[in-house]
């Protein structure tokens, strides 16, 4: 150390002598070089480690399962101990029948009550002959225990004198190791012996218990399914129980005898629930099961809607498919924000029993929708609906024969639109279905000049706008109004099933809906043809046959099972996917007080065509206004070619044939009409009575004032009408003379 120059030697001296000490800590030095414990992270890191694989889905299966053995663990001994006894005592009657011929001498006891002495004399010559054949076998197997004693004996004292006469060393070297292969295989029956005698016992006690043990397949006592209901879940023991103690004659002969269910389709989970599929044994379908599926909903702690037993690709295979406990909404339809459709590719319709989104095709398939007031029939039509508006593509026509505002929101996109209960509406979708025909015929002729000649459209057909060939859907509520309209309720029907017959080749598709699927509101030829049923809550079979087709109640396929107002949107579907059936929870799109998401799918809809560069052709929609009642040309129609008539019969005829028109009508509204146009009743004996030449004398009279010209004229007829039968005009007069209407009749 060098000292400051600008000090004096005093001043140095006195620093070194008050030179300071800091304290003096106790320490050790580290090298930083040297890597560093980290004690503390490590454990962290270990214990979350731990932690997780404590929390991870199979160990927590794990410890769930070893917690349900544990509680089951006294239930279990007394099975285990059970399935023991009662494998002995089978071992044991099995014995016994094989030991005294219990079979063949049961068989010679049914043949003596019978009084066949015959097949007694056979029965009892096989007892004969199979004891003889026992002693025989004991007699071979006796002699052969004779013979390889007879054989040993000497080797083995040959062997034992050697050895204990000659030492181990003395002998050859072969003969040395001959021994040497004794001992060892001695050592190792030493060995074998007390295991053998241990484990033989254990393997007697297994094969016991398996035999003892339950006629059903599986063992599903011995494990916890990692399931959400796991107190109650479906395996094949349970299904093989609960077929065992439905009460079906076959099935419990079969369990009797010993049998044992085959099952093609072992239990598994599918979707929200659990499938199976099972051979029944001879002398069962697959119909007798779903008879009674409310017991067997029953035996497996489910209700019956939610256990569906069908009838699988042969009458003797049972399709089993049960519904996992609780009930589910469908949630909220996929496209009510956002996104289009393609119209060839079907819409989101509802979920299936399985939770998997079912796309309802459209194109090529035409509906029928059924089922009680308020259970979803015409929020499942306007979901469909929903769908085909969001295809640019599509044109959609829409009536509701009744007093209802389901559809008003569709009436900027739809191309016609009627609503109502009268007449004009019921005309107007008449003359609809008349234009779809029309419509139907021009696709087909389009369809031929196309190269190739395409029997069907197409996707890239319908993308033409010049061919016209786009998708056209027409939604009917409440159908059975117009089919069953007393005027236009046959030609509607008619006309009905020819477009569900030939239109799905064209682009053309009906949805009908309807709350009476009766016989007589519903053409029988309708539901014979449509693809697509679908079924709500109805009161009976009639009404599950008409919407799902004939045999689909016998075949388990029932509607009636579902509950009113708590199974409400939940419906059975025939034709909408490849299965035989479908339990669909369809998808609600609100439209009601305070909710209404209906309206902005239409204005996304809307946009998505103005878009695509179309317009929805609501100028040129066609309105059809009430033609006037022709009374006069109606009195000639139900005096049916008669002469004449009597008033009352004429009046009763019209009621008939117009209620609403003719109801109300007395005597004095028929004179009247007949009076106006200078004709009038005559009497014949003091009965009044209408008759055709006066009728036909009154229409000419009105047709001559529709057309100015004066009634009296002469030398001029007056033109006949292009659409009017003459024999509508004036009866058919017998024997080719010409009535005089100013005579009475003898």
């Amino acid at each position: 150390m060098t000292s400051d120059p600008g000090k004096s030697a005093v001043e140095r001296a006195g620093s070194r002598a008050v030179e300071h000490v800091g304290p003096i800590l106790d320490g050790e030095l580290v090298d930083d070089t040297l890597p560093q414990p980290r004690r503390r992270t490590v454990r962290r890191r270990v214990g979350r480690w731990l932690r997780r694989v404590w929390q991870s889905a199979p160990v927590v299966r794990a410890r769930s399962l070893a917690a349900y053995r544990v509680r089951q663990a006294p239930r279990d001994v007394v099975r285990l101990v059970w399935f023991v006894a009662r494998g002995m005592w089978r071992w044991l009657l099995k014995f016994w029948q094989w030991a005294t011929y219990a079979d063949l001498r049961a068989d010679a006891r049914r043949a003596r009550l019978a009084g066949d002495a015959e097949a007694r004399r056979a029965a009892q010559e096989l007892i004969r002959s199979d004891a003889t054949a026992r002693w025989a076998k004991v007699g071979i197997a006796v002699r052969r225990f004779v013979i390889a004693v007879r054989v040993a004996a000497p080797v083995v004292a040959v062997l034992w004198a050697v050895a204990a006469f000659m030492e181990r060393a003395d002998m050859w070297t072969w003969l040395a190791e001959v021994y040497n292969g004794l001992d060892a295989a001695w050592s190792v029956l030493v060995f074998l012996g007390p295991v053998v005698l241990w484990v033989l016992p254990l393997a007697v006690v297994v094969a016991a218990a398996f035999e003892g043990r339950d006629r059903t397949p599986g063992a599903g006592w011995l494990v916890q399914p990692d399931r959400d209901d796991a107190d109650s879940w479906i395996d094949e023991r349970m299904i093989s129980r609960a077929l065992a103690h439905l009460g079906i004659a076959p099935l419990d002969k079969f369990y009797r005898d010993g049998g044992e269910l085959v099952y093609t389709v072992a239990a598994r989970k599918d979707g929200d629930g659990t499938a199976a599929q099972i051979r029944l044994p001879m002398g069962v379908t697959a119909d007798m099961v779903a008879a009674r599926r409310s017991r067997l909903a029953a035996n497996l702690g489910r209700s019956a809607l939610e256990t569906w037993p069908t009838k699988g690709e042969e009458d003797g295979i049972l399709d089993l498919w049960i519904a996992d406990k609780g009930a589910r909404g469908a949630g909220d339809w996929p496209l009510v924000h956002e996104g289009q459709t393609d119209i060839f590719e079907g819409v989101p319709f509802g979920l299936s029993q399985r939770g998997t989104v079912i796309n309802a095709p459209l194109i090529g398939v035409n509906w029928l929708i059924g089922g009680r007031p308020g259970q979803g029939k015409s929020s499942a039509l306007r979901t469909l609906m929903l769908g085909a508006a969001l295809d640019p593509t599509a044109e959609l026509w829409a009536f509701v024969m009744g007093e209802s505002p389901d559809f008003a929101p569709f009436e900027p996109r739809l191309s016609r639109y009627r609503m109502g209960m009268d007449d004009t509406v019921a005309e107007a979708a008449t003359q609809a279905l008349a234009d779809l025909l029309t419509e139907m015929e021009r696709r087909g002729k389009t369809l031929g000049e196309q190269p190739g000649r395409p029997p069907k459209v197409s996707r890239k057909l319908a993308d033409k706008r010049s061919l016209g060939l786009h998708p056209l859907v027409v939604g009917i509520d409440e159908c059975h109004e117009l089919f069953q309209h007393p005027k236009f309720g046959k030609r509607a029907a008619e006309m009905a099933v020819r477009l569900i017959k030939r239109g799905r080749k064209y682009g053309v598709v009906l949805l009908l809906a309807t709350q009476s699927p009766t016989k007589d509101s519903i053409p029988r030829e309708i539901t014979r043809n449509v693809a697509c049923g679908v079924a709500f809550s109805v009161a009976d079979q009639v009404a599950n046959d008409g919407l799902l087709g004939s045999g689909k109640y016998a075949a388990g396929i029932r509607a009636t099972d579902l509950r009113i107002n708590t199974d409400r949107g939940t419906c059975v579907a025939v034709g909408i996917t490849d299965e035989i059936f479908e339990l669909v929870r369809t998808f609600y799109v609100p439209f009601e007080d305070g909710a209404d998401d209906v309206t902005p799918v239409i204005a996304r809809a809307m946009a998505s065509i103005e878009d695509a560069g179309r317009a929805v052709e609501t100028a040129e929609r066609i309105e059809i206004e009430a033609a006037p009642v022709d009374h006069l040309a109606d009195i000639a129609h139900v005096l049916g070619g008669e002469q004449r008539v009597r008033t009352q019969t004429v009046l009763t005829r019209l009621a008939e044939f117009n209620a609403d028109e003719y109801e109300p009508w007395a005597f004095a509204d028929l004179k009247a009409v007949l009076t106006d146009h200078g004709q009038r009743l005559r009497k014949v004996r003091g009965l009044m009575y209408v008759h055709a030449d006066d009728v036909a004398a009154a229409r000419r009279q009105a047709r001559g004032e529709a057309t100015g010209e004066a009634p009296e004229t002469g030398g001029v007829l007056p033109l006949a009408s292009p659409d009017q039968d003459p024999s509508v005009d004036q009866g058919e007069h017998p024997g080719g003379r010409r009535g005089n209407a100013t005579t009475e009749d003898p």
